[in-house]
């Protein structure tokens, strides 16, 4: 299977698309895109301007993972759906939250 996070020394990369506007904040699970590439199925109620969007996913992620919202940072992806985030937390701890967050 293949998983939309990465881990490694410090961080865990998390690739996530995110849909604004999304009528509510939710993590909706993983999905794989045509090149097989998995990455997470985030909605948030902010619009895509000004950063609204990406700041309310750094806060909806860094919630679900209990981290604070300063250790999740959007690596690419600023103005596009799909994004890579980098959560600088105990790798072990992150993968084991996203793990019982995603159903893995």
């Amino acid at each position: 299977m293949i998983l939309p996070f990465s881990a490694f020394a410090n961080h865990v990369t998390l690739a996530v698309r995110l849909t604004p506007n999304g009528g509510r904040d939710a993590i909706d699970g993983i999905e794989h895109d045509a090149d097989g590439k998995a990455h997470v199925k985030a909605r948030v109620t902010a619009v895509p301007e000004k950063g609204k969007a990406n700041k309310a996913l750094i806060a909806l992620l860094a919630k679900a993972l209990g981290v604070a919202k300063s250790s999740v940072s959007l690596v690419s992806g600023d103005t596009a759906r799909k994004k890579i985030l980098r959560i600088d937390a105990e790798p072990e701890d992150v993968i084991r939250k996203l793990n019982d967050l995603l159903g893995l």
